[in-house]
């Protein structure tokens, strides 16, 4: 197996997590949280989102999927670059509202086909690649592409997890 390869194989597993954590769920269960201070379902997965689109637009050096069409109309948000749920207050987190599940399973195919469509592409020399010099030591793709994986990772099982507690609540 190809480095490429296993990077695909990594990256579309996402697509039915993310499906499987919000599908059926309205707008109220998209945004329901199960203490003060906890991230929503919704706001999960628009943040993982987020940042798989700034950080493969960095890559590629193209514009985020999310400035163009009318996703950000679709969260009740401003189509903002920088705005990828890093550091929200709490108001920022409620602000993040969904129209529908349908949107963020959308929003969430649009930037996954993106990254296939990049990753299949990928060498094992272009892994090496500095992308980022802002660190110590400087980030490369392969790193930046390994992050990425781990933050999206990490918050579909936050968010499947909070379907499961959705679920029993029924």
């Amino acid at each position: 197996m190809r480095v490429c390869e296993l990077l695909v194989e990594t990256f579309d597993r996402l697509p039915d997590l993310v499906r499987a954590a919000v599908e059926g769920l309205d707008p109220e269960q998209l945004r329901w949280a199960p203490a003060d201070g906890a991230n929503p379902i919704g706001w999960l997965v628009w943040h993982l989102t987020r940042i798989q689109d700034d950080h493969l637009a960095e890559i590629l050096g193209e514009p985020q999927i999310w400035v163009g069409g009318d996703w950000a109309r679709r969260f009740g948000l401003t189509a903002d670059p920088a705005d990828t749920g890093y550091g929200h207050t709490a108001e920022q987190v409620a602000a993040v509202a969904a129209d529908s599940a349908e949107t963020l399973i959308d929003h969430y195919s649009a930037v996954a086909t993106r990254t296939r469509e990049f990753l299949v592409t990928v060498s094992d020399d272009d892994l090496d690649r500095i992308v980022d010099d802002s660190w110590d030591p400087p980030v490369t793709l392969g790193v930046r592409l390994v992050s990425v994986a781990n933050d999206d990772l990490q918050h579909v099982g936050q968010a499947g997890y909070l379907r499961g507690l959705l679920d029993t609540r029924r």
